[in-house]
């Protein structure tokens, strides 16, 4: 899965999180910092477009605080992904049994 694919994920599932929780269309500063976070994380992968999704990646990225966080945002929003974005969450259901 590209790196870009990834943002766009990650992306929706911080908008789907965000609306839920924050009750605001458009995403709260802290919602906002998670995503450029994430994004900055994805943009210094050294896996790049073979990168694993995060659950069986060698290399935990993330501080700690954000890996919660990001953690948080994932458990939320991942099962409802697939009625909300049915594409991105099939991509990445697939990409999550791809051998690496």
């Amino acid at each position: 899965m590209s790196i870009q694919t990834e943002k766009q994920t990650i992306k929706a599932m911080i908008r789907l999180f965000c609306k839920a929780k924050h009750g605001s269309d458009s995403l709260c500063p802290d919602c906002t910092d998670l995503l450029n976070y994430a994004e900055a994380r994805l943009d210094r992968c050294p896996f790049g477009d073979n990168k694993p999704v995060c659950r069986r990646c060698t290399i935990h990225c993330y501080a700690s605080d954000m890996r919660a966080k990001i953690t948080e945002v994932m458990r939320y929003a991942g099962p409802r992904m697939i009625r909300r974005n049915p594409l991105s969450a099939l991509r990445h259901l697939l990409h999550t049994f791809r051998r690496t």
